[in-house]
């Protein structure tokens, strides 16, 4: 080739090298293909596969205010359990401090009473007497002979006035002031539940022990203690040696204006006997014949 030629040929390719450093300062370095998408430390501007969609967010954590305390009702106080009467049945005050052996009276008059406590075989027998001689008397029940004989105890309230004798029947002078409340209470409640009436304010001693401490008691609950005059002794049966005339005997003999006459509704245990029952006919005869009625202890308390 010509030697002339040679300078022609670098000067095309020192062209040619120009052109492709102005290129390649044009484009900034590297091919596109080869560049990082993001430089680095800047957040990528949002594509179209996420455009409209919220970014996630933490889940917010929110403490509830507390509601303010409701106030607590008072539960309503329950009414208090209802009480049984304690304001005594009035009597005379010039009654209390004495168990009467006797109704204070000039008058010829005779109060006949039967203490029912043991069982009630006489019951019949007293009441048709005294029913078919037009004649009251006193009947004293204990708690204990209500409860076992309910029937007995509603015809003996139905036809004659009766009176409190304990529940079962204790010696009171070996009982606390408590314990007397509740043979009070006790056989007033059981009388008042069988029969309906009110014993108040007739009350006699079981054994007719008693000393001034019990009689006070008794006076306190509203209630008169009535003893006796004569004790037919009726109770202790030809077993004991009595008979029906003896009975009689007993309360005529004694007789006198307010004489309180003790006989019983019940038999004896021994020998079954009813003693009072088969005398009664007899003693009110005789007492009419003296020129004496009968009554009820309410005589005592006019």
């Amino acid at each position: 080739m010509s030697a002339r030629l040679y300078p022609s040929l670098r000067w095309i390719g020192c062209a040619a090298l120009g052109v492709a450093l102005i290129s390649a300062c044009g484009s900034g370095g590297p091919a596109a293909s080869q560049r990082p998408s993001t430089p680095p430390g800047t957040v990528s501007p949002p594509t179209s596969s996420t455009l409209g969609t919220a970014p996630p967010t933490s889940p917010r954590t929110t403490t509830p205010t507390p509601s303010p305390p409701r106030p607590v009702k008072p539960s309503p106080t329950p009414p208090p359990p209802a009480k049984p009467p304690t304001t005594p049945a009035p009597f005379p005050a010039g009654l209390a401090g004495t168990d009467f052996e006797r109704i204070p009276t000039t008058r010829h008059v005779v109060a006949l009473t039967f203490d029912a406590g043991a069982n009630a075989d006489g019951v019949s027998s007293i009441l048709a007497t005294l029913r078919a001689e037009g004649v009251p008397a006193t009947f004293f029940l204990t708690g204990d002979f209500v409860h076992q004989f309910p029937a007995a105890a509603r015809q003996i309230a139905a036809a004659q006035r009766i009176g409190n004798h304990s529940v079962d029947h204790p010696y009171f002078t070996a009982l606390t002031p408590a314990q007397i409340t509740g043979e009070l209470n006790g056989a007033r409640d059981a009388i008042g539940a069988v029969t309906g009436a009110d014993p108040r304010p007739l009350f006699r001693f079981p054994y007719g022990d008693r000393n001034a401490a019990t009689i006070a008691a008794i006076n306190a609950a509203g209630y008169v203690p009535v003893r006796w005059t004569v004790d037919t002794l009726g109770w202790k049966g030809t077993d004991g040696g009595t008979t029906a005339q003896i009975v009689r005997d007993r309360v005529i003999n004694a007789l006198q204006p307010g004489e309180i006459v003790l006989m019983h509704c019940g038999s004896n245990p021994a020998d079954h006997t009813t003693l009072d029952a088969v005398a009664l006919s007899g003693i009110i005869e005789s007492i009419k014949a003296n020129g004496y009625g009968c009554v009820t202890l309410d005589t005592l308390l006019s």
